[in-house]
């Protein structure tokens, strides 16, 4: 099983999915790929599972296990984050793959902005998209840049570990919800004893976990976290949801402070090449933006600005972000399209705002943008 393992790394693979009476799949750039001929039984995946599960508790309760979520590594392969779960009554493995180095914002092709994001010394910081869209990715590069830049302390909340911190500059202290604390509550509020300059949550997931981070985040600490949302305005809205209505507006004037950035994400196919480039949106609280997250009515002005704090702030759409991928030739058009906060008007904007440098349209057709984008803007109104 370890050739097969080093196989799927080596073919780029960011997911291994081994289940019973089926043979070992892989996820290459996005597909689900067949490793092997063989298929597996029963007794072997349960056999695998034992051997992955690192508590001695957990493999005595193995017959009783439902689900099961873990890290496991082999010297010379790699690391990954491992999920066991029972399907139609046999059981089942997921792996992701976890690469060795921690990446940087430059190996992750992310936009420059995120260095200053990451030097905030308060603040709540989100990174959101869905499963797979390479948050911990992004989170472990900021940790990263924090830990080589600044004399911190860095507390990591995550379930399970993924990559593995070495302390530089700053001190890492990682914690597996599970192992090391017994919840992501537990932990951070435990956290905020430990001297912490930064705290890193692997996701909030619940009312009174959201409500201790942005209190975190008051008392003058970098939190950074995770919620599985598409973008910045899906983001806020969804915060507030958690809470009851009565409390929703104490929560906008907290969140409206706390909040320092929305960095969402999604993994798109590279164009004519193997694999995957992200796209994201980057929300940098302004405080014009800050006074639309306080007041629900202008809530659908965050996306414009958005757009328009580009050039001072660093901020950009998702359709910003995809006109450039196109543009560089690095996404083939109508993925760009099919992944566009609005697909239907993508083409349309692609046009207009084609070249922000030479004012050039997609065809080549020079236009006089201001104007275009006030009348853009209209016609978004209208619709």
């Amino acid at each position: 099983m370890i050739e097969i393992f080093r196989a799927a790394i080596e073919a780029g693979a960011s997911d291994i999915h081994i289940k019973s009476g089926d043979m070992v799949r892989a996820r290459i750039h996005g597909k689900l790929i067949p490793m092997t001929e063989q298929r597996l039984s029963q007794e072997q995946v349960k056999d695998l599972a034992l051997k992955l599960i690192p508590r001695e508790k957990d493999r005595e309760r193995i017959d009783d296990l439902l689900d099961l979520d873990c890290s496991w590594g082999l010297p010379g392969l790699g690391r990954f984050r491992v999920n066991i779960l029972r399907q139609r009554g046999s059981f089942m493995i997921v792996l992701r793959t976890i690469p060795i180095d921690v990446p940087t914002f430059e190996d992750l092709k992310l936009p420059p902005i995120l260095n200053s994001i990451a030097d905030i010394e308060r603040g709540l910081i989100l990174v959101t998209g869905i499963t797979g869209a390479g948050k911990s990715s992004t989170q472990a590069a900021m940790v990263q840049h924090i830990n080589k830049k600044f004399q911190k302390h860095i507390v990591t909340l995550e379930n399970p570990i993924e990559f593995l911190h070495r302390d530089h500059k700053g001190a890492v202290t990682q914690r597996d919800v599970g192992t090391d604390t017994d919840s992501f509550m537990t932990g951070l509020r435990a956290a905020l004893r430990q001297d912490p300059d930064v705290i890193l949550i692997g996701e909030m997931r619940d009312m009174e976990t959201i409500d201790t981070a942005l209190k975190a985040a008051e008392t003058g600490h970098v939190v950074i976290s995770t919620l599985h949302t598409q973008n910045a305005f899906q983001t806020i809205t969804r915060l507030l949801a958690v809470f009851p209505r009565d409390q929703q507006e104490i929560i906008r004037i907290r969140m409206a402070e706390a909040l320092h950035a929305v960095i969402s994400q999604r993994l798109l196919p590279k164009k004519n090449t193997k694999g995957r480039i992200v796209a994201c949106e980057v929300m940098v609280v302004t405080g014009t933006i800050r006074e639309c997250i306080l007041d629900p009515s202008r809530g659908q002005e965050i996306p414009i600005l958005i757009e328009e704090g580009r050039q001072h702030y660093g901020s950009q759409s998702f359709d910003q972000h995809l006109m450039d991928l196109v543009r560089e030739d690095l996404v083939e058009f109508e993925v760009a399209k099919a992944n566009a906060n609005n697909p239907s008007d993508f083409d349309l904007k692609l046009n207009v705002f084609g070249s922000e440098s030479t004012g050039q349209g997609k065809d080549g057709v020079t236009v006089e943008k201001a104007g275009l984008a006030e009348e853009m803007r209209n016609m978004m109104n209208q619709d």
